[in-house]
């Protein structure tokens, strides 16, 4: 754990310059918007430890799987986000010495992420080994108005001396992926220019050949009056910038802004890209910095407006829900269904892919309550687009007749990712896909959307189920062998309790499915059967009995489900027991221990309880939640958002809190040791589902709205804003009551614990808070 952020409502801060933390600052100061995005990395040279890393949506490389062996259906690549032209690249020396904070003393060092209007700004004294002394201020910000659009504002004050500035501006596109598994680089040049102030470069990928031009345009300053500046081109391969020298005198201040645009041939033709690019950056550039930086504010208003939760009496809770929300509207908007939600989004490179079982299983409920309802439609119909890809990947591993198995890790939807206990075994991200398409209906209401895209995708999962599972004369049950659950710290292990259950959910909601289409519109049905050439009678009836048959572990005489067949052949050491010193057990045991323990990396059986709830009662989860919380190392991102819903649930406000905690603060106080690669965008979504689904205890149950909602008690109240069926609504808690506000749209109704109101526009709804037994 690593705790040196500033708490502040509304900023991240860090107030002193640590290099052994650079990294980890990097990812925590990360900027994006949802089209392109970037590593908090320093505008100017800095030769110390550093990931620099700007990254564009969409665009990737199938990087050779690099292993020692090869199995039958394994992945031939492994999809890097690819680290893409750095367009800020700024050199600046001082009387021929270079500004590199890696190398000088560091003063009254400054660094804040203003979460509310979207930028990272910087102030520091920088000390030569002369002694020169100047003072550096920026200001940097990707804008959410105009997703092709960056720039930054860098300015240095001469503090004590007098002296000749020389400067280099350039984007340069020789760069490569810290994870690249052969040390190659991804780019290919294939145009430059230097016109005036605007530079233009376009960088080809190998293999997939997407082009991506980046432009940019600059202006420079001398104690706030533009300069006029001869600047010598300068051309390198995949690199273009110009160089230039002035003089500066003690207490002058010297100011450079640089606008970049990123275009891409995902949107623009390839002919047409350098073109494009020449206008958009003169376009751009003719509004000015301070005009953009203005937009930027406004359009970052609007985004809190819809998804802002606050928090009274907490400040460390209200900077972590912020940080999380920040993020997760930065990484994803939902405007192009080609897109997804990568695991670190535009902040670091580990993991590749940009899909994951976490979108849907994770993600979808965050956009769902505040975005547009096409943004998480988008979410699954990006899904749907790859289905035909999910049948291939079935039958690369033996499946047939249009069974489907999504990608753990894809881009395209092919399988990309590089551990086999995963790629094969971590079957139940089928189930996340096929319980997100019940979510989104049962949350919006849009029917219409099963016979669009949801059903055929349900039978392609629904028959990878039915082919997965085998008959065990032993047992007289089926069984479900070979699998790894959500707990990855169990490979290939037998009859998975949350794989399993999910399995027979899926069915059953094929088979409800079914039937609602076919009321819903026979023609579709009938169009949807005969495209899937699905047989109705002998593979619903297949189903059926695999519903009434599947064998599921459990210890009765413990009244809980296992893990697994064996789990309870493990040693049962509580994690209250382990020293300290081995934590991470991922970075401090072998695999082979962890494989042995009972240690569980993240919710696995509590996991199937947050998705199923409605089947158990209370006490069950309650049995349960006592035995695998205790063993349990969290050491999975997307763990304590589950435990904390859960804890909420059971009323245990102590141990909701402390996981609230430990989700929304993961990377801003580095639990897990790993924020330096980037942070964990995914489990974001799952800060947010601890507030409004934990505290909040919202559910939707019959088309409507209901809330459970306490208060923490280190909070003086909290509120959060839902959309949900056309409505707005605010929903505020504090200590006497719960009251809700309709904002906008139809009057709905509302159950909070066990009493029904209607809410009506303008009119604040108020219901008492029950005191809950502890």
């Amino acid at each position: 754990m690593t705790d040196y952020i500033i708490q502040d409502e509304w900023k991240i801060i860090e107030n002193k310059f640590d290099p052994s933390v650079h990294q980890i600052s990097e990812s925590l100061f990360s900027l994006g918007n949802g089209r392109m995005g970037q590593r908090g990395n320093f505008e100017e040279s800095y030769s110390g430890k550093s990931l620099q890393g700007n990254y564009i949506a969409g665009v990737y490389y199938p990087d050779k799987t690099r292993v020692g062996w090869w199995k039958n259906g394994y992945p031939e690549y492994f999809a890097k986000v690819l680290n893409a032209a750095n367009w800020m690249g700024l050199s600046i020396q001082i009387d021929g010495v270079e500004l590199d904070l890696a190398k000088m003393e560091v003063s009254e060092y400054y660094r804040a992420l203003d979460m509310q209007e979207g930028n990272l700004v910087r102030k520091c004294i920088a000390n030569f080994p002369d002694g020169k002394s100047l003072e550096i201020n920026s200001i940097r910000f990707y804008s959410i108005a105009d997703d092709e659009a960056a720039a930054y504002r860098f300015s240095i004050k001469a503090l004590n001396f007098s002296g000749k500035i020389s400067m280099a501006s350039f984007i340069d596109g020789d760069i490569k992926n810290e994870d690249s598994n052969y040390d190659e680089k991804f780019w290919d040049e294939v145009a430059k220019q230097q016109n005036g102030n605007t530079s233009l470069l376009t960088i080809r990928t190998k293999k997939t050949a997407f082009d991506v031009c980046t432009a940019t345009s600059i202006k420079t300053y001398l104690d706030d009056k533009q300069l006029k500046i001869n600047a010598n081109t300068i051309e390198k391969e995949k690199w273009i910038g110009q160089s230039f020298e002035l003089d500066i005198q003690e207490g002058n201040t010297f100011s450079f802004e640089k606008i970049a645009v990123n275009l891409s041939s995902e949107n623009y033709a390839k002919k047409e890209l350098f073109e494009q690019a020449t206008e958009r950056i003169a376009t751009v550039s003719a509004k000015g910095f301070d005009q953009l930086l203005s937009e930027q504010a406004a359009a970052w208003k609007n985004k809190w407006e819809n998804s802002d939760i606050i928090i009274e009496g907490d400040v460390a809770a209200q900077q972590a829900i912020r940080f999380n929300i920040f993020q997760l509207n930065q990484t994803y908007t939902g405007e192009d269904a080609r897109l997804n939600i990568g695991p670190k989004g535009f902040t670091g490179e580990k993991y590749g892919g940009t899909t994951y079982w976490d979108t849907e299983a994770y993600c979808l409920p965050f956009y769902l309550s505040t975005a547009e309802e096409n943004v998480s439609r988008n979410l699954l119909v990006y899904r749907h687009n790859h289905l035909q890809k999910a049948i291939e990947n079935a039958a690369k591993l033996g499946f047939k007749d249009g069974a489907a198995l999504y990608p753990m890790v894809t881009i395209n939807g092919e399988e990309c990712h590089n551990e086999w206990e995963i790629t094969f075994e971590e079957i139940h991200r089928n189930a996340a896909i096929a319980f997100a398409v019940y979510r989104y209906i049962n949350y919006t209401g849009d029917k219409a959307y099963l016979k669009e895209y949801g059903l055929d995708v349900l039978i392609g999962i629904a028959r990878f189920w039915a082919q997965r599972v085998n008959w065990s004369e032993q047992r007289n049950l089926y069984v479900m062998l070979g699998v790894t659950g959500p707990n990855e710290y169990e490979n290939n292990i037998n009859n998975n309790w949350y794989t399993s259950s999910m399995a027979i959910w899926c069915l059953e909601y094929t088979l409800t499915a079914l039937e609602s289409v076919k009321n819903m519109d026979a023609a579709r049905y009938q169009e949807i059967l005969d495209n899937t050439q699905f047989r109705f009678e002998e593979e619903t009836e297949k189903w059926q009995h695999i519903i009434e048959n599947m064998y599921l572990p459990e210890d009765k005489e413990k009244g809980i489900f296992l893990q697994q067949d064996n789990y309870l052949d493990k040693e049962q050491i509580l994690v209250k027991d382990l020293p300290a010193s081995d934590r991470p057990l991922n970075q401090k045991w072998s695999w082979d221990r962890i494989l042995r323990s009972c240690y569980i990396k993240q919710a696995d059986v509590l996991q199937g309880f947050y998705f199923l709830e409605d089947k158990f009662d209370l006490e069950t989860l309650r049995r349960n939640f006592d035995f695998y919380e205790p063993r349990t190392v969290h050491e999975s991102s997307l763990s304590p958002c589950v435990h904390s819903i859960l804890a909420a649930k059971l009323g245990d406000e102590k141990r909701a809190y402390e996981f609230y905690l430990r989700t929304s603060r993961l990377d801003l106080d580095n639990y897990n040791n790993d924020t330096d690669d980037g942070l964990h965008i995914t489990s974001m979504a799952g800060t947010w589902m601890s507030v409004v689904e934990g505290f909040g205890g919202m559910r939707v149950r019959n088309g409507a709205l209901e809330f459970q909602p306490f208060l923490p008690e280190n909070w003086q109240s909290f509120s959060f804003q839902i959309g949900f069926r056309n409505s707005l609504i605010k929903v505020s808690v504090n200590k006497e009551n719960t009251s809700v506000l309709l904002l906008s749209g139809p009057s709905l109704k509302l159950k909070i614990w066990n009493e029904t109101k209607s809410l009506t526009n303008a009119e604040i709804v108020n219901w008492a808070l029950p005191v809950l037994e502890k």
